[in-house]
């Protein structure tokens, strides 16, 4: 029996919307079998599953009772469309019949999978693969940082987002500008951080690290190596002061006694990524006693001090970079040879890579290429034998410098080491010194402290075949690495010689 639909459904619009409503029904279907029984396809599948065939699927839908208006409206007496009457449902009519069961099949399956589309479709927003790999150029150098840091089995939006619908809905629309931002190409190279208008740190990183855990000591053993002839190797091992020494005392000493709950930490920033700290207030909560230092030195502009804002301090405030960090070299080439990526048998391997890392490149592949051409020509000119007789031992180091170029450095978007000041430390960036530098002072001269071993001390240092050690309970004073190396950098602050490109 032939099939009757009533009379406006007899069109081209109708037709071609039909068309594409069930061409784009059946290839979801099909890709979404594709994608989750087979498991097969890529990083942009995703989005024709549930972005991009949804919206032909509801573009075809439309446009079948448009075409119907439209058939209806060009049948019709112009004197009778004026009038507005309701349209008549007759269900004796065999085309309404047929009309109706269809459309209401239809709306229910399309209902069905609409849920479960709209299911996946969140679920797949909310992906680490949708966040990292959609937008590949622009956001490669965060996602490579991200599988390289200890939250690479975290999901961005744990951090990024967090619980709740308002945040949702605010992710969404800023996720909605960056897309424009990205198909029009006005996006900053590098990305700038977020620091403004973030959710605080007690409803996301919290949720995992609670300031009522007790965090203990910690021992942390690091090799560097110097840019001479053997590539000295010179190690220190330093003990933390993350928590107090013993866990009865909480937070009452150790670096994170900034975040102790009983003590409250404010303070005023000068600037936009809040590395001049002109102003800070403690006060402690139990006592009620406060004090309120300022730092002179700082220059502020204009501005004055009481209209800055107030900052209470938080986790970000030093943990700024705790998942996309970009390793300056001096840090990765030490990482490099200690693992033995990069031999360290060769002769000045250190001094060469600094080198040669040390320029601007304006893509990845003439990066790598000529990394390639320095190192060779450097041992082709400098140690012929070496060129001539250890090429296995130069590859190896040209693969293992470029690996770790890729991890740390992106020149299409202009991101590496020095692009993002890292508050953790206080080396290559001011971190710790924006506070800790003895001039911040009270009024009675009470100081913020600029000693070391306020948050570590040394165990062990030296060469490894001349090593100094420290007794039980004791500590050692810092020796600079380096022999040539004066003792004027104690009177300065690391930043005003470590770029990153320093042992």
């Amino acid at each position: 029996m032939k099939l009757k639909l009533p009379y406006s459904t007899q069109n081209w619009v109708s037709l071609i919307g039909a068309t594409i409503a069930v061409i784009s029904f059946f290839m979801i279907v099909f890709l979404f079998v594709v994608s989750t029984v087979f498991d097969m396809g890529s990083t942009y599948l995703g989005l024709i599953i549930y972005i991009a065939l949804p919206s032909l699927l509801i573009l075809g839908l439309i446009l079948i009772p448009v075409g119907m208006w439209l058939k209806s409206k060009k049948g019709k007496d112009p004197k009778q469309i004026s009038k507005k009457t309701w349209p008549v449902v007759d269900f004796n009519n065999l085309r309404t019949r047929n009309a109706f069961w269809i459309f209401a099949v239809g709306s229910s399956i399309f209902l069905l999978a609409t849920a479960v589309g709209s299911y996946e479709a969140f679920h797949y927003t909310e992906s680490t693969e949708f966040c990292g790999k959609v937008c590949h150029t622009v956001m490669i150098p965060e996602f490579t940082a991200y599988q390289n840091s200890s939250h690479a089995k975290v999901g961005c939006v744990e951090c990024h987002i967090g619980s709740g619908a308002d945040w949702y809905v605010r992710s969404k629309v800023s996720g909605l500008r960056q897309v424009i931002a990205v198909l029009t190409n006005e996006f900053s190279r590098p990305i700038h951080t977020p620091i403004k208008d973030l959710r605080p740190a007690r409803e996301t990183c919290e949720q995992c690290h609670w300031p009522q855990k007790f965090y203990p000591h910690k021992l942390r053993s690091t090799k560097h190596y110097l840019n001479d002839k053997e590539n000295s190797e010179w190690d220190i091992t330093l003990t933390m002061k993350i928590g107090s020494s013993l866990s009865a005392l909480g937070l009452q000493e150790g670096v994170h006694w900034h975040i102790n709950p009983d003590v409250h930490i404010e303070y005023k920033a000068a600037d936009d990524k809040r590395l001049k700290i002109p102003w800070v207030k403690y006060t402690n909560k139990k006592t009620g006693q406060v004090f309120v230092y300022e730092d002179k030195d700082q220059r502020i502009g204009s501005t004055p001090l009481d209209s800055l804002e107030t900052r209470v301090m938080d986790c970000m405030d030093c943990h700024n970079r705790p998942s996309h960090s970009y390793q300056p070299p001096a840090f990765f080439i030490n990482n490099a040879l200690t693992s033995g990526s990069v031999p360290k048998e060769l002769p000045q391997i250190k001094f060469a890579a600094m080198e040669i890392l040390g320029k601007n490149f304006a893509s990845k592949n003439e990066a790598l290429s000529k990394i390639e051409i320095f190192i060779n020509n450097f041992y082709k000119d400098n140690y012929p034998d070496y060129f001539e007789n250890k090429k296995e031992l130069i590859s190896k180091a040209i693969t293992g410098i470029q690996n770790e170029f890729n991890k740390n450095i992106f020149p299409e978007m202009k991101v590496r080491w020095d692009s993002y000041p890292n508050n953790i430390g206080h080396v290559e960036f001011m971190g710790c010194f924006r506070c800790h530098n003895d001039n911040h002072t009270t009024e009675k001269k009470r100081v913020i402290s600029k000693d070391c071993n306020l948050c570590h001390v040394i165990n062990a240092q030296g060469p490894p075949d001349k090593m100094q050690y420290a007794s039980i309970n004791s500590s050692l004073e810092f020796r600079h690495p380096g022999t040539s190396v004066t003792n004027e950098w104690k009177r300065m602050l690391c930043v005003e010689c470590h770029t990153g490109l320093h042992p």
